[in-house]
């Protein structure tokens, strides 16, 4: 009987636990297999809208579909923003500049060779 309860219950012998892969957080691979099947999904067109929803009135200026990693999405995030002059974030594969600046980023996508299309009103 003692045999057939002698199974693991707690363990620090691998530190945190990712809870989604059950493997330890330094060997984590959830992070880059969502960027993955993110990637697959895109059909490159950059789409660049003007949004408003959930901000309070305050209007941004969304960019996405670019077929970047994590952090060269980023890197261009930042260059962006020094264009406009304003400030932003990216939040899951989606660039955001406050402020309506769509034909400033067209043209800066554009001369980085992307494809792009203004989406929205």
């Amino acid at each position: 009987m003692r045999d057939q309860l002698s199974g693991l219950v707690f363990s620090t012998e691998k530190g945190q636990m990712c809870p989604g892969c059950q493997q330890a957080v330094d060997e984590c691979a959830c992070n880059s297999l969502a960027e993955e099947q993110r990637l697959e999904q895109l059909d490159g067109v950059v789409r660049i809208r003007r949004e408003t929803a959930g901000r309070k009135g305050k209007g941004v200026t969304t960019v996405t579909g670019v077929p970047l990693a994590e952090k060269a999405l980023k890197q261009l995030a930042k260059k962006l923003k020094q264009q406009c002059g304003t400030g932003g974030s990216v939040k899951d594969g989606i660039i955001e500049i406050q402020g309506d600046h769509r034909d400033t980023l067209k043209l800066a996508l554009e001369k980085q060779g992307y494809t792009v299309k203004l989406a929205g009103g």
